[in-house]
């Protein structure tokens, strides 16, 4: 039966807060199929598969830095694996530039029948040109992307796609984000200090491309005459002080669902082609009604309207003021199925990804 390798460029598990390697480790603590990872040494190790530990010592340095190949402590690693009689399922994830070294590596060491390499991509769009992308997809055997919408988007953009797709959308613990009673909701509110107020949240990084400033001057029009309403801001320093909004900073992700489940309404403000949207499918299990940009793989997520409002024109602040506005007046509950997006949707779908690559060598 063939192996499945993973090589990651971050030690797993990973002490930090990240979305594919949450989803990984939520994986590997569970019935998995990953038989080794190829990683730099973490502080703990996961019960059940192999390691093979990228070195860093003054050789390997020397050769990253001198023989012009950041990748070779990833290729001695692999090479410590490899057994010439097994065969091999090797997972990369979003690592675009170790591929062909990789293949090259594999080539010269008469290994490449043997392996099927899965390549994990966690963004939207295509990554290359049309022209640059046909040495890439030749190199690899499949790649799996967030949505099907991605798909769609690789096959309009190139006019050669030589290789396999599979979609796994991403997923969420959804023991940990889930709605409440409305009884809990209020009382949640009164802690807060928002009491018959309609509460909304924004929570992602403070750059220009999440949009918040677009939130922000929606935010104050609506609030000219509306000051029923809270909006609290996650994951940004506080900014010039505005009637109505709340800054909260940032915060560890495990203190994250008490805010979703204190807000009525969440805004997913990207302006940028986001692959999936973990904060959004988080509110969306805590019982959020979301407004969301229509871009890249948010369409899908919100199953094109039916589990939330799309803009289709986010850079239009007069698009969010009307959006919120028509919250205010016309509030709409959602109801999701615990399964949607859930981290044992996840896994089930990753050991499909696998079983479905292992039949490549029979």
């Amino acid at each position: 039966m063939p192996k499945v390798i993973l090589i990651s460029r971050v030690p797993l598990p990973f002490s930090q807060i990240g979305s594919w390697t949450t989803l990984y480790k939520n994986y590997l603590t569970r019935d998995n199929q990953i038989d080794f990872i190829v990683c730099n040494k973490p502080e703990s190790k996961f019960d059940g598969v192999e390691y093979s530990f990228v070195e860093n010592d003054f050789s390997a340095k020397i050769m990253r830095k001198w023989g012009k190949n950041p990748y070779y402590g990833y290729l001695k690693a692999l090479e410590k694996i490899f057994d010439k009689n097994e065969k091999y399922i090797i997972q990369i994830v979003d690592n675009f530039g170790i591929v062909k070294v990789l293949a090259d590596f594999l080539e010269k060491k008469s290994l490449r029948k043997q392996c099927y390499l899965q390549f994990f991509y966690h963004g939207f769009p295509p990554f290359y040109g049309n022209f640059e992308s046909r040495s890439f997809f030749e190199t690899i055997d499949e790649m799996v992307v967030l949505t099907f919408d991605s798909y769609l988007a690789h096959k309009q953009q190139y006019t050669v796609l030589p290789t396999r797709f599979s979609v796994l959308h991403n997923g969420i613990d959804t023991a940990k984000f889930h709605p409440v009673s409305t009884i809990e909701k209020e009382k949640l509110k009164k802690e807060k200090d928002f009491s018959g107020k309609k509460v909304f949240l924004w929570c992602s990084q403070d750059r220009p491309k999440k949009g918040l400033h677009i939130v922000l001057d929606a935010w104050k029009r609506v609030y000219k005459t509306r000051q029923d309403i809270a909006l609290l801001v996650i994951g940004c320093e506080p900014k010039s002080p505005i009637e109505g909004v709340h800054y909260l900073g940032r915060m560890p992700n495990d203190e994250l669902p008490k805010y979703y489940q204190t807000a009525d309404c969440y805004l997913f403000s990207t302006l940028c082609h986001e692959g999936f949207g973990m904060n959004l499918i988080e509110a969306l299990h805590c019982g959020n009604y979301c407004i969301a940009s229509s871009i890249g793989g948010v369409p899908e997520v919100l199953q094109y309207g039916k589990l939330g409002k799309l803009i289709e024109e986010p850079n239009f602040v007069g698009k969010w003021e009307n959006a919120i506005l028509e919250y205010i007046e016309n509030p709409v509950e959602i109801n999701v199925d615990p399964k949607l997006y859930s981290s044992e949707a996840w896994n089930s779908g990753m050991n499909n990804v696998i079983n479905n690559a292992k039949q490549f060598f029979f």
